[in-house]
């Protein structure tokens, strides 16, 4: 289920990339560029921070639910998508983090 509401919100993220900002969030964002886009995955993370910090559930939910979405906006402005992730993370299953990070390419 989880992967399929991804793809969906993956989908949807592509349609409105092209729609009229006057009628779509997501089209105003990309209009904006990507600037805008990463200043609201900053604002979103901070909220996470902030909602995790004071341990209430529903708010935890609430702002992990709107940083992955600006995360998604962000990754379909790099032509990217949840697949892309999940492929990382799969391929990251079983390693320990000091492992991976070890096998990491330098920047």
């Amino acid at each position: 289920m989880s992967n399929d509401i991804l793809e969906q919100l993956a989908q949807t993220l592509e349609a409105r990339k092209q729609a009229d900002p006057e009628s779509s969030y997501v089209a105003k964002l990309h209009q904006k560029g990507l600037d805008t886009i990463l200043k609201k995955i900053g604002e979103e993370a901070t909220e996470t921070v902030i909602a995790s910090k004071g341990g209430k559930k529903d708010e935890i939910i609430y702002e992990t639910a709107d940083l992955w979405f600006h995360s998604m906006v962000m990754l379909s402005h790099h032509g990217l998508g949840p697949g892309d992730v999940l492929n990382e993370l799969s391929r990251r299953f079983g390693l320990s983090g000091i492992e991976e990070k070890a096998h990491r390419k330098p920047k």
